[in-house]
């Protein structure tokens, strides 16, 4: 039998465009076959295995459509997740009985049809069809039905990753990162955590003024016992809603690591974290690389020069080429205004990049020196500074939310509360 994933679907499915920020949580480790009848979907297909959302997926792609696919599972066990497309309404339905006669128990299918009719769709339904896509696919449309046939309907959305690195060393995009992930716990109400994922050198646990025995490190170096409950253990307790996997910032061992040495870490705070802040320290390696492109959303923090607007366009476009269904990365400017030192303005960094930086932070030594030194955020330090709101901006940008926190009540709202009902 073919399994019935989703019951509760809308009655007629539509093959629209998501928002900017329409997060997908990405897939496990399944196989998926897909057999098309057109190059166009097949190409929509193959662009959707390439996905980073699919990365763990093991994607075969034929032709032949219906007919192929119950050809091929006479004598073959069937994947978790077949796609199947076919352009005729009648062949559908008899072609699914026959299909379901030599399919596994637990497979689940995904209909790709040109017909947009609510009999159709609730017949499809009946019959155990997880999903039932309208012609002409995209690749992104066909990423977020298999993503979503692992993820329940009604849960709430969890484990949105933001990587915030720098163009260059010595560009404050830890500062950036520790603060804009405050400002996404104490001002959006989201419950988030900072990974800082410069083991040598990482300075987190000194911005929030915390010292934890434990940190990220153990995790990495035992990746069997990565689970819910062994992260909890090492997470350090900042605010409410605030928790940090704080780096050690010693230098007893090398920190080589391979490509998918955090995969675990990150698939682990995912399942557990609504809002998960990567400080990914600038350095180029095959780990920080996979960090930043199986990011949901990315800040690149560059300064007012050359050095770093050469690497925000290479980073930029790296990541844009290996992201092509993801929103592009975002960046912003720090350290804007240093005295006597000549600098690149906005417009030319924007020119350049072909898109607009999201913030321009000034320098502001003292404040961002006595917080640094004290172990407090910016926000600490100067709540009604116009930096302080930047963060909350870039806070909002990254996680595609609105400022939940209430504005505090004047002595005169209630007086002003009776006049609005007069």
């Amino acid at each position: 039998m073919i399994s019935y994933a989703r019951q509760n679907q809308e009655e007629q499915p539509e093959a629209t465009s998501p928002p900017a920020d329409d997060h997908i949580a990405p897939a496990p480790r399944v196989s998926v076959q897909a057999f098309c009848e057109t190059v166009e979907t097949a190409a929509a297909v193959q662009s959707a295995g390439e996905d980073r959302r699919l990365a763990k997926a093991h994607l075969k792609i034929q032709m032949g459509g219906m007919a192929a696919a119950i050809e091929a599972y006479r004598s073959a066990p069937t994947p978790n997740v077949i796609i199947l497309e076919t352009e005729a309404r009648n062949n559908v339905l008899t072609g699914l009985d026959q299909l379901a006669s030599v399919c596994d128990a637990g497979t689940r299918v995904v209909v790709i049809g040109r017909v947009n009719d609510v009999a159709l769709y609730r017949e499809l339904v009946r019959r155990g069809v997880s999903d039932y896509l309208i012609g002409p696919v995209a690749a992104l449309d066909v990423v977020r039905s298999v993503c979503n046939l692992f993820s329940a309907p009604e849960a709430k959305a969890v484990g949105r990753i933001v990587a915030i690195v720098g163009a260059k060393g010595g560009v404050g995009a830890s500062t950036i990162a520790h603060n804009v992930a405050w400002a996404i716990a104490r001002d959006l109400a989201l419950d988030s955590v900072v990974a800082d994922l410069d083991l040598a050198f990482g300075t987190a646990g000194l911005d929030y003024n915390q010292d934890p025995a434990q940190g990220i490190a153990d995790a990495v170096f035992s990746p069997d016992r990565v689970d819910t409950a062994f992260i909890d253990r090492l997470l350090s307790k900042c605010t409410d809603h605030l928790s940090l996997l704080a780096a050690p910032a010693t230098l007893d061992r090398v920190y080589d690591f391979g490509d998918d040495a955090f995969d675990a870490i990150f698939d682990t705070l995912r399942g557990s974290m609504p809002c998960i802040v990567l400080d990914v320290p600038h350095q180029w390696s095959g780990w920080t690389k996979r960090a930043l492109i199986g990011a949901d959303d990315i800040l690149i923090v560059a300064s007012p020069d050359l050095a770093s607007l050469r690497n925000t366009k290479n980073i930029f476009d790296l990541l844009k080429a290996a992201r092509p269904n993801d929103r592009a990365p975002l960046y912003c400017l720090n350290q804007v205004g240093v005295p006597k030192r000549p600098e690149i303005a906005a417009a030319e960094f924007a020119k350049a990049i072909e898109s607009q930086p999201i913030a321009t932070i000034p320098f502001e030594p003292q404040m961002f020196g006595a917080a640094a030194n004290n172990g407090q955020m910016i926000a600490e330090i100067s709540a009604n500074h116009r930096t302080t709101e930047m963060f909350l901006q870039i806070a909002q940008r990254l996680t595609g939310r609105g400022e939940t926190k209430k504005p505090k009540n004047s002595f005169l709202s209630p007086l002003i509360g009776k006049l609005r009902g007069k």
